[in-house]
């Protein structure tokens, strides 16, 4: 009996592992197919997903707030809602996407600019930020996500991910139809015991009765 509730309570754990691991690598997965796909429809765009767009961190300029390998979600806004302290997303002179903080605001020829620095740097941008190139406002930060979907956009990863949670899930559907004939099999023989019992103590009796009636 201890032996089986030990089993019954290993089972329960090795559930939860096996939700939890397919409730974090799952939804990331699909993320990225989206992403990539989103990436090679619309070259020139960064994909937004219901007006938010996911980035991943690939510096350690803004620590200790964002750390390298982070993804950060940011919201698409209008830039002239923007003001000092907000954090955003930019494009910068390398067409790269990066997440300073605004800690200025200054206009030249009659167009407004932002002023960005990485609070991890000792100096500002060296380029200002137009309102064009703003491609969202910081909201939120996953730590270290980042660094997994990136592991995760490789083509091999994904496959073997997908292999790998198919063979989770053979193995388990597998060892739990092996448990289920296991416990036919055994109720079976219970049954079978139980009904040559009955049959024995049925024949005893019988014959008892025809001893008394000789």
């Amino acid at each position: 009996m201890e032996n089986e509730k030990s089993k019954v309570w290993y089972q329960k754990i090795s559930n939860i592992i096996f939700v939890v691991i397919c409730l974090l690598l799952v939804p990331i997965l699909i993320m990225n197919l989206y992403i990539m796909v989103q990436s090679k429809i619309n070259k020139d765009k960064v994909p937004n997903v219901f007006g938010y767009k996911p980035f991943i961190v690939l510096s350690n300029s803004m620590e200790t707030k964002i750390h390298k390998g982070d993804l950060v979600l940011t919201k698409m806004v209008n830039p002239k809602t923007l003001k000092k302290e907000d954090v955003i997303a930019f494009r910068d002179a390398e067409n790269t996407v990066t997440t300073h903080r605004i800690i200025d605001i200054v206009e030249e020829d009659g167009e407004k600019y932002f002023i960005t620095k990485g609070d991890n740097n000792s100096a500002q941008d060296k380029n200002l930020v137009e309102f064009s190139d703003v491609e969202g406002l910081y909201i939120a930060r996953f730590p270290s996500i980042g660094s997994i979907m990136n592991s995760l956009a490789e083509p091999t990863t994904i496959i073997i991910v997908f292999l790998g949670i198919t063979l989770i899930f053979v193995i388990g559907f597998s060892i739990s139809t092996k448990k289920e004939r296991e416990r036919e099999r055994q109720e079976f023989l219970e049954f079978k015991k139980m009904r040559e019992q009955q049959e024995t103590k049925e024949k005893n009796k019988n014959s008892k009765k025809s001893k008394q009636n000789k």
